[in-house]
């Protein structure tokens, strides 16, 4: 289950673009979801911060986020056409079935992490559709992101995703992050 989420008064720390793609790059990312005329979901938008870079390249992006503040804050900022904001909880998306082509999420996993929110995924990703999980590993240090006690590792995300129905094509951890990028595999 997952964790607590991100306090929306500190939003414009999301903003940082020299903290954030230290972590990930917009590169990193648009290879792993390749959103290329894609329909695509960003779970856990919070700012839209990295919903901005893969809308420059997909067709529509849902920008989900559970707090209306982030989405507050997202249309002050200015939201691209693409991309329409949806308050929800990943447990509970108001996609339709096999709706997207891909989803992702950036340090988010361990907000919305359960069984309940990945088959959730998996249901309104399209056969073959791409998951990509980006999120602070539980072998960090805690310098960035939350408490290491509320992080997971990638081999236990890994684990879930699996459970889930996902084959993991894709594992990279770092030094505070890791990197997973799956395929659903029901048709």
């Amino acid at each position: 289950m997952g964790y607590h989420t991100f306090d929306a008064d500190g939003a414009d720390k999301l903003e940082e673009a020299a903290r954030r793609y230290r972590f990930l790059s917009a590169e990193e990312l648009l290879w792993a979801v390749s959103p290329d005329g894609d329909t695509v979901a960003d779970l856990g938008s919070g700012t839209g911060f990295y919903t901005d870079d893969v809308a420059d390249r997909a067709e529509q992006v849902y920008a989900v986020d559970v707090q209306d503040a982030m989405h507050e804050y997202y249309r002050e900022k200015g939201v691209p056409e693409n991309v329409e904001l949806v308050t929800s909880g990943v447990s509970d998306l108001p996609l339709a079935t096999g709706s997207l082509d891909s989803a992702f999420s950036t340090m988010t996993y361990h907000e919305f992490a359960g069984d309940d929110a990945l088959d959730e995924v998996d249901r309104v990703l399209r056969p073959g559709g791409t998951l990509v999980v980006v999120d602070w590993g539980a072998t960090g240090n805690g310098e960035h992101g939350p408490p290491v006690d509320e992080r997971f590792s990638a081999a236990d995300a890994a684990d879930a995703l699996r459970a889930s129905g996902f084959a993991v094509t894709h594992e990279a951890v770092r030094p505070e992050t890791f990197l997973l990028v799956a395929h659903t595999t029901h048709e």
